[in-house]
């Protein structure tokens, strides 16, 4: 008597930002449409923070195509905002992946270009990544 769980079919990309990594699923159903960030909905999940909401929903109005889909993302490392980032670049990935058409808005926007800065380590010697100690001649 075991109930089998009925798999439907996703687009998956993966989103990147500083140490955020974000796995993304694109679903094509209109019955629950809405983005969900770590099985909470991504506008609670960011404490309402307008600036991060807009971030994550950015790639979806561009296209215009809100209610269509459903998003599960499970995200971590980083802080909210490197999150955020990482969700938006999953979120351009995956809708590539769904319709090639869309890479030319997309790109224009610069939702699929991945931002490789990082923060650069600590060097031995050194109080910082480049902060020397301060020199005294006397």
């Amino acid at each position: 008597m075991s109930e089998e769980k009925k798999e439907e079919k996703y687009f998956y990309a993966t989103g990147r930002r500083k140490t955020s990594v974000a796995k993304v699923r694109v679903y094509a159903d209109t019955k629950k449409s809405g983005i969900s960030v770590n099985e909470a909905d991504y506008k609670v999940y960011f404490e309402k923070n307008d600036i991060l909401t807009e971030k994550v929903y950015a790639p979806i109005k561009l296209l215009s195509l809100e209610d269509k889909y459903r998003i599960t993302v499970k995200v971590h490392g980083g802080g909210s905002n490197g999150q955020a980032e990482a969700i938006r670049l999953g979120i351009a990935r995956a809708f590539l992946v769904l319709n090639e058409e869309y890479k030319k808005e997309l790109r224009d926007s610069g939702y699929l270009t991945r931002d490789p800065r990082k923060v650069e380590r600590k060097k031995p010697g050194l109080k910082k990544a480049r902060r020397a100690p301060q020199w005294k001649k006397r």
